[in-house]
């Protein structure tokens, strides 16, 4: 079996391949058809997509990169208050001057309407190469309604359908064709290992903590969309990045609210798939807006982090708006309120000004250091015989608790097998005690750790005794 594109290593060499088009016309759902999954909301409703959205693609042995755009709508831009729509439009446009490829969409059961006369002009001024997609030709009735982009002066017309994956093949096919530097599947060296492989940082929060503003200070352009209207960022928006001399994968989620306060149908949407993305990270940075505070909600989001076994960096952002006085009360508020996470590593930073923004990136790989660290077991249990003489665990039932030997059978996050007499009997006070020591002697800050108490195999003597004393 292949390996999944995303599993390659880096993809940033790999010629990319922008879907454009008018909104709605169901590029998110091409989008998710190329790169096998369902990554990008899909929803029956313009303006679903707003950020660029990039992901791995696999063709006939082939690999390119694909963004996903929002739509193309110039007629929405012009008023002077559109921000959020120039902002869409300006992305989109920054992801065709990117790719080597462009798929113009259209809606072949709607026909060519304004909007997309208006995109190719746009398209046409970027001179990129256009491969002329119809979507929504679920059968040989609204293949008529595609052959209207030949009017626009299409050379080849593609009828697909990005839901049921009709016509998809000929147009792989299509664009691999267009894509003669797209390296082999069988030329990409192995998946990398732990200390070279790209971190997976998830920032995830309440809404306008500011988390779009930190992708772009780290970016160092305006890569996702920012906007003073809350809930901006729908879908998670995954972007490579290298930085000084480690490489990245930042995801921007939508901020993290209570259900109860999300209404609207594709919100949910996206706020599950916040939700998913931290299962898919390997660390999350808790955005807190430090003017706000902890409230509740933050609470829930780092519980998430610790249930699901990420590391976890706290960042109270906005710095420049708060005095000393003000980072006091906050840190006092962090031990009251996240009281389960003492392991998290703080920062305070500004996205907006730039300052401490190196102190989350250093916190960052110090969690993933962490995070990814094995101790071998000579090494636990020379630690642990003298925890042992420490501090040995309480009785059970007026019977000693015999502790026999630790070892670390996984990391990500680290995970300690504890042999034990009577696994019942480790008390949970003396399981946080064990994590406590671990995390100082072996660095395990910033990242859960997780003790499995596992009872020892009965002596086969002792068995014998047991069944005669039994007969």
């Amino acid at each position: 079996m292949s390996p999944r594109p995303n599993d390659l290593g880096a993809s940033d060499d790999w010629p990319l391949v922008a879907i454009v088009g008018r909104p709605n016309v169901g590029k998110s759902t091409l989008f998710n058809r190329l790169c096998g999954g369902h990554d990008a909301i899909v929803e029956d409703e313009p303006g679903v997509t707003r950020d660029r959205r990039y992901g791995e693609a696999e063709w006939d042995g082939r690999l390119f990169r694909v963004v996903d755009t929002g739509g193309l709508d110039h007629e929405a831009a012009k008023p002077d208050d559109a921000t959020l729509a120039k902002g869409i439009l300006k992305q989109a446009m920054v992801a065709v001057k990117e790719a080597e490829v462009v798929l113009f969409v259209i809606d072949a059961r709607e026909g060519l309407v304004s909007q997309d006369r208006d995109a190719i002009k746009a398209l046409r001024k970027a001179g990129r190469p256009i491969l002329w997609v119809a979507n929504k030709v679920d059968g040989v009735k609204f293949e008529a309604e595609a052959n209207e982009l030949y009017g626009l002066g299409a050379d080849v017309v593609y009828p697909i359908s990005g839901q049921h994956g009709r016509g998809v093949a000929e147009l792989c096919d299509a664009i691999v064709e267009r894509l003669p530097n797209a390296p082999r599947i069988d030329e990409i060296a192995a998946p990398e290992d732990d200390e070279t492989r790209p971190i997976k940082l998830a920032l995830v929060g309440r809404p306008n903590a500011g988390k779009s503003s930190l992708i772009n200070r780290l970016m160092g352009e305006e890569r996702v969309i920012v906007d003073a209207q809350a809930g901006t960022t729908r879908d998670p928006v995954d972007t490579p990045v290298e930085i000084g001399d480690r490489r990245y994968v930042l995801i921007d989620t939508a901020g993290i609210r209570r259900r109860s306060k999300v209404h609207v149908p594709m919100e949910k949407v996206a706020v599950a798939m916040a939700e998913k993305a931290v299962g898919r990270c390997d660390v999350c940075v808790l955005v807190v807006d430090a003017e706000e505070g902890l409230a509740e909600q933050d609470a829930k989001v780092a519980g998430m982090c610790d249930e699901a076994g990420r590391a976890l960096v706290i960042l109270f952002n906005k710095l420049d708006l708060i005095d000393e006085k003000r980072q006091a009360k906050l840190h006092e508020d962090l031990k009251r309120q996240l009281q389960f996470v003492p392991w998290a590593r703080v920062v305070f930073a500004s996205a907006k000004t730039g300052k401490g923004v190196q102190r989350i990136l250093d916190a960052v790989q110090a969690a993933y250091a962490a995070y990814t660290r094995r101790v071998t077991t000579g090494q636990l249990n020379r630690w642990f015989e003298t925890i042992i003489e420490k501090h040995p665990p309480s009785l059970y039932r007026g019977h000693p608790v015999k502790l026999y030997f630790i070892q670390q059978p996984q990391a990500k996050p680290p995970t300690f097998i504890l042999s034990v007499n009577h696994p019942d009997g480790v008390h949970f006070s003396y399981r946080r005690y064990l994590q406590n020591q671990l995390r100082e002697e072996f660095d395990l800050w910033g990242t859960p750790v997780r003790i499995v108490c596992k009872a020892r195999g009965q002596n086969p003597r002792m068995r014998r005794k047991t069944e005669k004393r039994a007969d």
